[in-house]
C-alpha cells in the first residue's frame, strides 16, 4: 500500500465547483503510514449558507465571518500538500474545489490521487451504503461525519482498513493497482474574472430597489457569479 500521502476533505456551500464555495478544509499528511502533519481552516464563502448545510455540518455562518477567503487559503495548502499523492473519499469532489481555488489565484495544481469510494465500490459491492460515514461504522472506525478533519482522519484509517482486508491479504497487484494505487486526477477549469465595476453597481442598486439583505460578499463576486445573481433578482422581482 501507499505509505505517504496527503488526505484531504472539504465541506463546501453545495456540490457544484462551479457555482459552490469550499467553507472548511481538513488534511492530514501521512509519512511512511504515520500521521505526521495536519492542516485545517474554515473559509469565508462570501455568501451565507442555506438551513441544510448548517443542518449537515454543524457550521455557522457565525464560525464562518472573520474566517479567510479561500484566495488567501489556497496558497497555504497547496505549500502542505506539496508534490504528495492525494488520498479521499469521492476524492475528485475535493480536487475540483482545489484545482478551482488554485487556478483563479494563478497557481498550478496537478496531482495524482486515490479513491476510497472507488474501492469500496469495486471490493464491497454487497453493502447498502459506501459512504464514508457508513464505511466507518462497518469497520467500528471512530468517526464525526461531515466534518473535514474528522473525514480526513476517518479516511486514513478507511484507506488502511480496505489495504489490510483486500490488498495485503494477497489480492494481485495488477487488478489492485487500478484501485490503491495512484492515478492521475482530471478535472478541468478555467480561471474566473472578478466582476466588473459596472455589474457591482448594478447589484448594488437591486439591493437597494428591492430593499434586500446582500447575502452575498458583493465585491468578491466573480463575474458568472454576479452574472447569475443578477438574473435570479430579475427573475424574482423583474426588470
Amino acid at each position: 500500500m501507499i505509505n505517504c500521502y496527503v488526505c484531504v476533505d472539504l465541506e463546501t456551500t453545495g456540490l457544484n465547483p462551479k457555482t459552490d464555495k469550499i467553507i472548511e478544509i481538513g488534511a492530514v499528511r501521512v509519512e511512511n503510514g504515520s500521521q505526521t502533519a495536519v492542516f485545517e481552516t474554515f473559509v469565508n464563502p462570501g455568501r451565507l449558507l442555506d438551513t441544510r448545510i448548517e443542518e449537515l455540518t454543524g457550521i455557522a455562518d457565525t464560525m464562518l465571518e472573520s474566517a479567510p477567503a479561500i484566495a488567501e487559503v489556497i496558497g497555504s495548502f497547496l505549500d502542505f500538500a506539496g508534490e504528495s499523492c492525494l488520498l479521499g473519499h469521492s476524492v475528485l469532489f475535493d480536487y475540483s474545489f482545489l484545482k478551482k481555488a488554485a487556478v483563479n489565484e494563478r497557481l498550478t495544481f496537478e496531482r495524482e490521487g486515490i479513491d476510497t469510494l472507488k474501492i469500496a465500490r469495486k471490493y464491497l459491492p454487497q453493502l447498502e451504503s459506501r459512504s464514508l460515514e457508513f464505511l466507518c461504522r462497518y469497520y467500528g472506525i471512530e468517526h464525526t461525519a461531515h466534518r473535514a478533519m474528522a473525514d480526513a482522519q476517518a479516511t486514513v484509517r478507511l484507506y488502511e482498513k480496505l489495504s489490510e482486508e483486500f490488498l495485503l491479504a494477497g489480492e494481485s497487484q495488477a487488478d489492485s493497482e487500478r484501485e490503491f494505487f495512484p492515478h492521475k486526477l482530471g478535472y478541468q477549469v478555467k480561471r474566473e474574472q472578478p466582476a466588473s465595476r459596472l455589474q457591482k453597481e448594478r447589484l448594488y442598486k437591486l439591493l437597494e430597489q428591492h430593499k434586500l439583505s446582500q447575502g452575498v460578499d458583493v465585491e468578491k463576486l466573480t463575474r458568472n457569479e454576479a452574472s447569475r445573481y443578477t438574473d435570479q433578482l430579475f427573475a424574482r422581482f423583474g426588470r
